[in-house]
């Protein structure tokens, strides 16, 4: 499932969020490639642990947990603490696959990469290229947000970045394990509880609402693991 959620962050935390990125000091993106990854990616990125990027990492948690679309979509179990990357001068990120297993590197927890997240920090008017294209069974989607909206896809997907020819594109990116490990039945359990509210809000107290509620927990019941 590829699902946009607008407005994760507000204007003034993407004002926040910019300020203090484009203040700080970037390294070569490749150091949180893998293998073949390295091969293709030509970005820069803030270090884990740096403070700018736990301060606004933790911006960024704070704005998911407000958010139900997120939740509902994602059924998070465990978030990888988010990191930025800035894509100029050409700078793009070749066709990849995300590493199944991230380890963060100041606890060392590791966690099963089932979604990937792109939270975009720069309007699209402010550069030129860095569209972000997912491949599917339903073919290639090409991604490019306004600033503060995200976009969240399977883990698994083939993806990458196209260069960024003028000015700079700059995004949180970051993994998520979900309780439910199937992307096709995280896609039936957002289905239902998007028809849910939608019954809930067309037709309050409606007894249909409380049985299929009652599916969706017997469902997740099934299928989650903590």
């Amino acid at each position: 499932m590829l699902i946009t959620i607008p407005d994760v962050l507000t204007v003034g935390e993407v004002a926040q969020a910019r300020a203090a990125l484009d203040a700080a000091e970037w390294v070569d993106g490749k150091v949180t490639a893998g293998y073949q990854a390295q091969t293709v990616k030509e970005n820069l990125q803030l270090p884990e642990g740096h403070p700018v990027t736990v301060k606004l990492g933790e911006m960024v948690l704070a704005a998911l947990a407000r958010s139900p679309l997120f939740m509902s979509a994602a059924l998070p179990l465990r978030v990888f603490p988010p990191m930025f990357n800035r894509y100029t001068g050409g700078g793009h990120f070749g066709t990849h696959v995300d590493t199944a297993i991230r380890a963060t590197a100041t606890t060392g927890q590791r966690i099963r990469t089932d979604i990937s997240a792109t939270l975009f920090l720069s309007a699209p008017e402010e550069y030129q290229g860095g569209e972000l294209f997912i491949e599917d069974t339903y073919g290639m989607h090409s991604v490019k947000l306004p600033a503060g909206h995200m976009v969240l896809y399977p883990a698994t997907s083939l993806h990458r970045v196209a260069p960024v020819t003028r000015g700079a594109r700059v995004a949180s990116f970051f993994w998520l394990q979900s309780m439910i490990r199937s992307d096709g039945d995280r896609t039936l359990l957002y289905d239902l509880d998007t028809a849910i509210q939608r019954l809930a809000a067309e037709a309050p107290g409606n007894a249909t609402e409380v049985q299929l509620t009652g599916v969706y927990h017997n469902l997740l019941r099934r299928w989650a693991e903590m």
